[in-house]
């Protein structure tokens, strides 16, 4: 499988205290999203990478790819790469769901489908079947955190931390 970097979207705008998922599209302030096509144009060019790069079709990401694609950039949209469909909770306050919700998620963390989303088990296998086409991409944390997943017995007290907003994760 092809090595790839790929950087978590910038801050989107009215996240804050929010469960959002592939549903939600967000926007991203225009600087933030060209600071960050900045920095992928800088990284191609420093490791002699082709000018092309996938991103998920959501705003927060898509936005970046726009930018790179002004400057020359062959840009991919990948529903792929989308983030998990947190279903009927995607966009919602987390605040506003109940606790038995939310311990009908802890309790079955893996396959619990969010009334009418994707479960955990859908988004590792759709990250982990992901053939990057080239050698950049623009993402989201989720999709991050399950395509760099070894396998190990997962919970929710295992689950990685989400890259930062704008941060480079380098997958394989």
């Amino acid at each position: 499988m092809a090595a790839f970097s790929i950087w978590r979207h910038p801050r989107p705008r009215g996240a804050e205290g929010r469960c959002v998922g592939g549903r939600t599209d967000l926007p991203v302030d225009p600087r933030k999203a060209k600071r960050l096509a900045h920095r992928i144009r800088t990284h191609a060019r420093r490791h002699g990478l082709a000018r092309e790069v996938a991103t998920s079709p959501l705003a927060r990401a898509a936005d970046v790819g726009r930018w790179l694609r002004r400057w020359g950039f062959r840009w991919q949209v990948d529903a792929a790469l989308a983030e998990m469909d947190f279903g009927a909770w995607d966009g919602r306050p987390w605040a506003s769901l109940p606790r038995a919700e939310f311990d009908r998620w802890m309790a079955d963390f893996r396959g619990f489908g969010f009334d009418g989303g994707e479960t955990l088990d859908a988004l590792l296998a759709r990250a982990a079947a992901w053939q990057p086409p080239c050698a950049l991409a623009v993402g989201h944390a989720g999709w991050i955190n399950a395509r760099r997943w070894a396998g190990a017995p997962l919970t929710p007290a295992t689950w990685p931390r989400p890259p930062r907003y704008g941060e480079r994760v380098d997958l394989r």
